[in-house]
């Protein structure tokens, strides 16, 4: 007999929290909402409720059905109230280490012996958290992407000892909230679609810090291509910090040469941090901005970008991080909305393996540098062991 689950608490009300707690409310589960002041929880609340009534709007609920799902969600700043009989427990704080093993200490304490607890972290090793508590088999990552209640893709993460049915537990419960899940065999900085966007990350902070190309004639490139958004316009999107924050993370856990670009840090040091500041790379006071189409430069190749995603895709295949090229594009299409992943992208690079070693020597960067399948020109034979 599998895991039973019927009630969720949810740690934290910010734009994560409070919509882990919407999506799990409208599958019909009981969610409790924790959050250290009930002005948060008030706040989070409110966002559920614009969140379901834009749905309704859109005929994607009833109308009625707002305030049947806001009754399921109960708000508490008590942490055992919250998980005292909770079956999975999902940990949406700030994206500080410490603070999470705080958490994952105190929780394993007080939840219920057989709860799972769950943590959104976008990179951080759910391993580690798992150590600080008396349940490693019991222990998951569960990395919703933002927003919400609308994006499609779930990584479920399995930690060093997550058991099977745990893993098992976790995927139904993604497809019962109406999600996209992807199975994480391993534990790496990022997972997949952070780890794999890595490399690209660090291309675009390396074309201006070597000041290649302005951010506005490498978006028109993009977009001209048909991208929704351009590079520089889509981190502005996200949060210059969140790129900051997740660079360093990988410059400290997987190579120096995810450094974060000087002019990026120098952005975010003057609290320049995007769209939810109203400037970053772009001004964002008159809403978003507008790419100049006739910026479009030829000093960047689009496909530099994914060349360096495909490489590091062969990476995460090797490491054993996914076990098949599906689920690798899968995770890339529905968590960065892309068309196509990367595996299904291989043929529009010309010459992969030149491509990445000119852009290793151009940057200076050696995680640019072609992987042994690549280098050695036997990408399809490699592929092939994972389809």
């Amino acid at each position: 007999m599998g895991i039973e689950i019927n009630k969720i608490a949810v740690l934290g009300s910010g734009a994560m929290g409070s919509g882990i707690a919407q999506v799990c409310a409208q599958a019909g589960f009981d969610v409790a909402m924790r959050d250290i002041e009930d002005r948060f929880l008030e706040k989070g609340f409110e966002m559920i409720r614009d969140s379901l009534q834009r749905f309704a709007r859109k005929g994607k609920i009833e109308e009625g059905d707002v305030e049947k799902i806001l009754g399921k969600i109960k708000r508490t700043t008590d942490l055992k109230e919250a998980v005292g009989n909770a079956d999975v427990v999902i940990e949406a704080v700030p994206e500080i280490m410490d603070l999470k093993l705080k958490v994952f200490k105190e929780v394993d304490e007080i939840a219920p012996k057989d709860a799972i607890l769950a943590s959104n972290t976008s990179f951080m090793s759910i391993t580690e958290m798992a150590k600080t508590t008396g349940r490693e088999e019991k222990v998951v990552g569960m990395h919703f992407f933002n927003p919400a209640a609308i994006m499609k893709l779930v990584e479920v993460i399995k930690a060093e000892k997550t058991s099977e049915d745990v893993m098992k537990a976790i995927t139904d419960l993604v497809e019962k909230v109406g999600k996209v899940p992807v199975r994480v065999e391993k534990d790496t900085p990022g997972f997949i679609v952070n780890r794999v966007s890595a490399p690209s990350a660090a291309l675009a902070g390396a074309i201006l810090d070597k000041k290649v190309a302005e951010p506005e004639e490498v978006d028109a490139r993009l977009m001209e291509l048909g991208q929704p958004m351009g590079v520089y316009i889509l981190m502005d999107y996200v949060g210059l910090d969140i790129y900051v924050d997740g660079q360093e993370y990988c410059e400290k856990t997987l190579s120096p040469d995810y450094k974060p670009a000087k002019v990026i840090k120098d952005l975010v040091d003057k609290k320049e941090l995007g769209m939810k500041a109203g400037k970053g790379i772009y001004d964002w006071s008159a809403g978003r901005p507008q790419v100049d189409p006739s910026k479009a430069t030829d000093k960047v190749e689009p496909t530099d970008f994914i060349a360096v995603q495909i490489n590091e895709a062969v990476k995460i295949l090797e490491e054993g991080v996914a076990d098949n090229t599906e689920d690798v594009n899968t995770a890339m299409k529905f968590g960065m909305s892309m068309p196509l992943g990367p595996f299904e992208l291989v043929d529009m690079v010309d010459d992969l393996k030149g491509t990445l070693e000119n852009l290793a020597q151009k940057y200076e960067k050696k995680i640019f540098e072609p992987v042994t399948p690549i280098k050695e020109g036997k990408l399809e034979e490699f592929l092939a062991k994972y389809r």
